[in-house]
């Protein structure tokens, strides 16, 4: 999402979209965020945004008694997911990248989304203005991960946190098991240990990611498994490589260069670096165990969030994120 890819004749005057803005709040009791995300969708036309809204807060409290009655689900022709490290503990201007985040989630509308480094501040902030997401979390304290699923396109089952005993910084993996169109799905992510003097604990967590992944591996079912795994490539190196089994998403659609750091202190300046050599590394990784025969096939892969937030001067976050797109196979 950029603002080159937005045509401004097509939009209101700017007091026509403040009064927009207004009424939506007053009438759906929500505030001006809230309201730009619903109307941006929908062309500012005000009674369709007011009435999708209502509709997505009907299905959050649609009653989970009637187990007979199942959720009538979009058929999809193709899945989009959404990796992305929120650097929830930089707290220069947290507010307003995380909101800028929900936004640009908005626009990419993605059927799965794994989060690291959330927060309980900025995890309120998701739920405000990301309704149309059944929300998973790997904790809620001190810093976690989260899975977001839409809930029009994914019906989910089930949900576990695997923990990492011998880690120091909280970190476990997030596990959730669900369905788009007739496809079963396990989607995990994790945030591996931070830093250079903590590579052992790394690999150690890198090697349980890649045996749960293969563990829910099956036939029918698969897996998407990702995050920000702070690795390099020695340490894929000390553990073998890729299994045999899995495959990074990166590398299967095409290796693009401009794609291939996630954190990148050449391009990206929310965090000051005085050396006079800039690091960039392939920290996020994504990575897809498929079905026999499989049902995804990966399609996209690309980054997000390059854009600068015009009201702050900075990135939504340290981290690109990071976008594929599979297509679903019958």
């Amino acid at each position: 999402m950029s603002d080159d890819d937005i045509d401004e004749s097509l939009l209101p005057d700017r007091e026509t979209c403040d009064k927009l803005c207004q009424e939506f709040a007053r009438v759906t009791n929500t505030d001006s965020a809230c309201a730009q995300f619903f109307l941006q969708d929908r062309q500012w036309d005000l009674q369709r945004s007011i009435n999708a809204y209502f509709k997505t807060k009907s299905s959050e409290s649609q009653d989970n008694d009637d187990d007979d009655v199942e959720a009538e689900l979009d058929v999809p022709k193709s899945l989009k997911l959404v990796s992305w490290n929120l650097d929830g503990l930089d707290e220069k201007s947290l507010p307003k990248r995380t909101k800028f985040v929900c936004q640009i989630i908005n626009c990419e509308l993605p059927d799965v989304v794994f989060f690291q480094e959330v927060i309980p501040e900025t995890l309120s902030l998701i739920e405000k203005y990301l309704p149309a997401y059944d929300i998973f979390q790997g904790n809620d304290v001190n810093y976690f991960v989260v899975i977001l699923t839409k809930r029009s396109t994914i019906k989910c089952s089930d949900h576990r946190v695997i923990p990492f005993a011998t880690s120091v910084m909280y970190r476990n993996l997030l596990v959730v098991e669900g369905k788009i169109s007739d496809i079963p799905l396990v989607l995990m992510t994790s945030h591996l240990e931070s830093t250079k003097e903590h590579s052992d604990e790394r690999i150690k967590q890198l090697r349980t990611v890649f045996k749960q992944a293969l563990d829910a591996c099956d036939q029918n079912t698969t897996v998407l498994v990702g995050g920000d795994f702070n690795m390099r490539d020695q340490e894929l190196e000390k553990v073998g490589g890729i299994p045999a089994g899995l495959e990074d998403l990166w590398i299967t659609c095409g290796s693009r260069p401009e794609c291939r750091y996630t954190w990148d202190m050449t391009r990206n300046d929310n965090l000051i670096f005085q050396g006079r050599i800039k690091p960039r590394c392939r920290f996020d990784r994504l990575y897809m165990a498929p079905s026999s025969p499989a049902r995804l096939k990966p399609e996209h892969f690309g980054l997000i969030g390059l854009e600068r937030i015009k009201s702050c001067g900075r990135f939504p976050s340290d981290h690109w994120g990071l976008t594929t797109r599979f297509s679903l196979e019958n």
